[in-house]
């Protein structure tokens, strides 16, 4: 699992360690804009629309108490708020405020920019083949979409 004879590394070592590459870079990140890598996953995540609970927790993989811890810190630090759920007046919905929109505008685009750094020494077609290949894994096991595509516009896409 480790380096092939050819000094290529396998599919599974490959994805392991790119995984904790780009886990450090996250989580290196986030310390520099005062989050934990939960909470700048949850103000991405909240960059396009408001989630209930339920719906957030499926989304991030969070147990309903490891959740509202979350969301109990990040709302004491003024990012997100809970705000009645209009289709049903038991539950909430968790929505960014102004000053969370704002801190994940400029967190989300910093991420982008140093994880898109991470194949810099690729050309345009490698890069392409990358893309389409790990995309492929990540549609095939349903991955949420838990960080968007940077065109993909969720700035724009939120409600203001």
């Amino acid at each position: 699992m480790g380096r092939n004879d050819d000094g290529r590394i396998g599919v599974v070592a490959a994805l392991v360690r790119s995984s904790f590459l780009v886990d450090a870079v996250y989580a290196a990140s986030a310390r520099e804009y005062g989050l934990t890598q939960q909470q700048g996953q949850l103000l991405c995540v909240l960059m396009g629309r408001s989630y209930g609970m339920g719906e957030l927790g499926s989304t991030l993989g969070l147990a309903k108490s490891s959740l509202t811890g979350l969301v109990d810190r990040t709302e004491r630090n003024g990012l997100v708020r809970r705000e009645p759920d209009p289709r049903d007046t038991r539950a909430v919905r968790v929505a960014l405020t102004e000053r969370g929109a704002g801190l994940a505008d400029e967190f989300y685009a910093e991420t982008c920019k140093r994880v898109d750094d991470l194949a810099a020494g690729l050309s345009a077609g490698e890069r392409d083949a990358l893309a389409g290949l790990l995309g492929r894994v990540v549609l095939d096991n349903e991955v949420p979409v838990v960080f968007k595509e940077p065109d993909e516009g969720a700035a724009a896409d939120r409600p203001h």
